[in-house]
């Protein structure tokens, strides 16, 4: 039984060893709380912009008939090399020949969420629309294309709408919303 209090005295003296190594200003070996929140800042990477980025519109969910409510997936993959951050909602128009419209985000979804896309990782968020009446141009706009900004980029992507006509609310006003980003397939 000799050997347990040479164990807590070897555990004693492991513990005040380590407690003399740091100094009484606090000052612990050069991390004073800023070289860990340094470190996890820098996991989360700086804002994903589309130069380091490759998009994919679909396969979406089309609205089957007038009124009928349908979806069409944007899929953001980071090519950057490292990790970077998306930070609210994409900036998304809708356009018709020469008209467009901004599209508001979804209800619930938040311009201060943050995701992180390690490199190679897919995000998605979704355009969601109600189909309009075909050929009646009061109540429905002949989308053709799509142009979206990343949050915190300025650069305009654009792809090809894939779906039916999106119904008018107003002259202003498509009935579409975008949504949250999202990991690709949830």
């Amino acid at each position: 039984m000799r050997t347990a209090p040479t164990a807590i005295a070897a555990a004693l003296l492991a513990a005040l060893t380590l407690t003399a190594c740091s100094s009484d200003d606090g000052d612990d070996g050069g991390d004073d709380g800023k070289t860990s929140a340094a470190t996890a800042e820098s996991g989360k990477g700086a804002a994903c912009t589309a130069e380091q980025a490759g998009f994919e519109v679909g396969p979406s969910s089309a609205a089957p008939a007038a009124g009928d409510e349908g979806a069409v997936p944007v899929t953001v993959t980071n090519n950057s090399g490292a990790a970077c951050t998306l930070k609210g909602t994409a900036g998304v128009d809708l356009f018709a020949g020469n008209m467009s419209w901004a599209l508001q985000p979804q209800e619930g979804a938040s311009q201060e969420s943050e995701v992180t896309l390690e490199d190679g990782q897919s995000m998605t968020f979704t355009i969601s629309y109600v189909r309009g009446v075909a050929g009646d141009t009061a109540k429905s706009a002949d989308v053709d294309e799509l142009k979206f900004t990343l949050p915190g980029d300025s650069k305009v992507n654009s792809l090809q709408w894939p779906d039916p006509e999106v119904a008018v609310k107003s002259e202003s006003t498509l009935d579409a919303t975008v949504g949250p980003f999202l990991r690709a397939g949830d």
